[in-house]
């Protein structure tokens, strides 16, 4: 049975997508047999993946209609092993107002998952900067949640909705826990941020992954481009920094 990953925040900006990407390939390229799910109708995870356009179905199409299985495609990503995929576009923006018409809304992606979960050891789920249905979904359907915040304190009310937003979920999803808050584009020049950092660490302890995912150039560069960070050259540093974050990964789920 897979091990199912939300990659969540209400919050836009803070490096959902950046984690999920280079999480994803990371965990496949240590050998893990990975599908991530893009549901997020602006569709940056199947851009960053090359598969738009890759399929006539999206994740929308599956929501919609529980006859309609996951439409999984191999990833084009120069950086990519074997890793699969599912694509979303903008249709996931009506799907979405579609679904709250529908009987056992919440449950659309976990009981699509049911029938292919066994086919991988890692799923995570890319989601959008929103609680609404399709968050939602995806915390019903994850077995735990990986948090990326930024270290700046208007992040941190961000963080504490989404927490209790997971506390909610447990209603649904009773096995549902935070496997942990990841520190995203810090930079420790900044006062604020060692700050925040600092309280992060002091506020929810161990819940805090220890790797911290820096203001490193070369991942801005890939985000900015659309791409991984295997396909930046020098790109050692900020490689290294997934590795550590894949090996907390592991370990915690």
């Amino acid at each position: 049975m897979a091990k199912i990953i939300a990659i969540a925040n209400q919050k836009g900006g803070v490096g959902k997508t950046t984690t999920a990407l280079n999480l994803g390939i990371t965990l496949n390229r240590l050998g893990n047999r990975v599908l991530c799910i893009d549901m997020d109708p602006q569709g940056n995870l199947t851009v960053a993946l090359g598969i738009a356009g890759a399929s006539s179905k999206t994740i929308a199409d599956a929501l919609l209609d529980r006859n309609v299985p996951l439409p999984i495609v191999r990833a084009g990503q120069s950086g990519v092993v074997s890793l699969d995929a599912v694509p979303a576009s903008l249709a996931l923006s009506t799907a979405e107002a579609a679904l709250l018409n529908k009987l056992g809304r919440e449950f659309r992606l976990r009981d699509q998952l049911l029938a292919i979960d066994s086919a991988y050891d890692y799923i995570l789920i890319d989601t959008p900067p929103s609680l609404g249905i399709l968050t939602i979904n995806s915390l019903v359907a994850a077995q735990s949640v990986v948090i990326p915040t930024e270290a700046r304190f208007f992040s941190l009310q961000g963080l504490q909705m989404l927490q209790e937003s997971v506390e909610e979920v447990k209603y649904l999803n009773p096995k549902l826990r935070v496997l942990g808050i990841l520190v995203s584009k810090y930079d420790k020049r900044l006062r604020e941020e060692r700050s925040v950092s600092t309280y992060l660490r002091k506020t929810w302890c161990e819940l805090v992954f220890t790797t911290e995912v820096g203001t490193n150039s070369k991942i801005l560069e890939a985000a900015s481009a659309g791409r991984s960070i295997f396909d930046v050259d020098n790109n050692e540093r900020a490689t290294d920094t997934y590795s550590a974050l894949a090996t907390e990964v592991i370990a915690r789920a």
